[in-house]
């Protein structure tokens, strides 16, 4: 794997009218279009990502930047987004921004429609291009929260949770009421940002429940593989075994790792490539399913 921890130095980008085409090593190819509008306010932009060879596509990773669900960025995982290309060359990749929280703004339903507008703009582009859209989301921190949330949670209406074929999960809060998670650094903004309280919900579900996505997993939810550092001052490992538990009981088909270091430790040059490896071996234990 050494040779993919180069791969950055191997890019070649070649400028058309249209768009670029970046050329990976071992002659992979794919086109990029990026900034692409997915919707009318100007954090709703995506990066594009397709094999040259449309024919070939199997599905598209959905990627979900982190950094608090108030800040980040997609350029954080473009350099991550191209190193799996190199391992994904017959997947398409798209790399997207939402809309961020402050002290106006909550993080749902906003950050999680998001993802479904974002799903319904590649839907679009899969027809286009004529591939069968089946969804791949993978986020990290904030991102693998609301990749994650989207997967399970049915109260919201997201019209494309069934295509979601897997969630990779990288650092993610699975259990927002873990009492580690409470010595979470912005924890209070968190608390008063996630949803509006003085919204209604239905009787049966508490505003507490509806951003957590371990209250939200079924038989019927997606396959989820877990990455956690073991020593992570931001996600505690505590997260891993919650998440894995409530999996478990409800038979849904599931790995989890540790890796060794902090919160951002998963895309260094010693976990970045078993990170990588461990997705690919866990997709295609899905296929066979």
């Amino acid at each position: 794997m050494k040779k993919n921890l180069k791969l950055l130095f191997l890019v070649l980008i070649i400028f058309s009218c249209k768009e670029k085409t970046i050329k990976l090593d071992n002659n992979i190819s794919f086109g990029v279009q990026k900034n692409i509008s997915y919707g009318k306010n100007s954090a709703q932009q995506l990066d594009f990502y397709f094999p040259k060879n449309k024919n070939s596509i199997k599905g598209i990773f959905v990627i979900v930047h982190g950094g608090g669900w108030k800040a980040g960025d997609k350029s954080d995982l473009t350099r991550f987004a191209l190193y799996m290309m190199e391992k994904f060359p017959d997947y398409a990749f798209a790399n997207i921004n939402y809309r961020l929280a402050n002290n106006s703004a909550f993080i749902l339903p906003n950050q999680t429609d998001d993802i479904d507008n974002a799903l319904s703009f590649l839907v679009k582009k899969s027809v286009e291009m004529k591939f069968n859209p089946q969804f791949i989301l993978l986020g990290n921190s904030a991102g693998a929260h609301l990749s994650m949330l989207y997967g399970y949670n049915t109260l919201f209406d997201d019209k494309h949770r069934a295509k979601v074929k897997a969630i990779v999960n990288i650092v993610g809060p699975a259990d927002l009421s873990d009492p580690n998670f409470k010595n979470y650094s912005d924890y209070a903004f968190v608390e008063k940002h996630m949803i509006d309280l003085n919204k209604p919900t239905p009787t049966d579900i508490t505003n507490q429940d509806i951003p957590n996505p371990v209250y939200w997993i079924n038989k019927n939810s997606p396959p989820t593989i877990s990455f956690y550092g073991n020593n992570d001052n931001v996600i505690p490992l505590s997260q891993k075994k919650i998440l894995d538990s409530v999996l478990n009981k409800n038979k849904v088909f599931n790995q989890s790792f540790e890796f060794p270091g902090g919160h951002l430790d998963w895309g260094n040059e010693k976990n970045a490539p078993f990170v990588i490896n461990s997705i690919n071996e866990f997709l295609m234990h899905t296929n066979e399913k």
